[in-house]
């Protein structure tokens, strides 16, 4: 399974409705965390072509989206919760 980061700004106008979409996606996956605003961690067998595609059904033509394979990479964190410390330790 590889890791992928998920980031992304959405356009105006945003709306709660936006969010929630996005957001219900991205939770649809086993494996997740959110360890910032606008980003989230998510553990796949998809490609980031796959995930960035399924995003885009989801979002306007206005928002933006950044996915990264993030598999095996070196991090570090402040100030983040002991919770998405933990996830990121244990999946990356």
């Amino acid at each position: 399974m590889n890791t992928f980061l998920i980031s992304y700004d959405l356009g105006l106008p945003k709306t709660i409705s936006d969010y929630h979409i996005l957001t219900e996606y991205i939770k649809s996956f086993v494996y997740w965390a959110k360890p910032l605003q606008s980003v989230w961690l998510i553990k796949t067998d998809k490609s980031a072509a796959q995930v960035r595609d399924e995003i885009k059904i989801r979002i306007d033509s206005n928002d933006k989206v950044l996915v990264m394979d993030v598999t095996g990479t070196s991090w570090a964190t402040y100030n983040v919760s002991q919770k998405v410390t933990d996830w990121v330790k244990n999946n990356l």
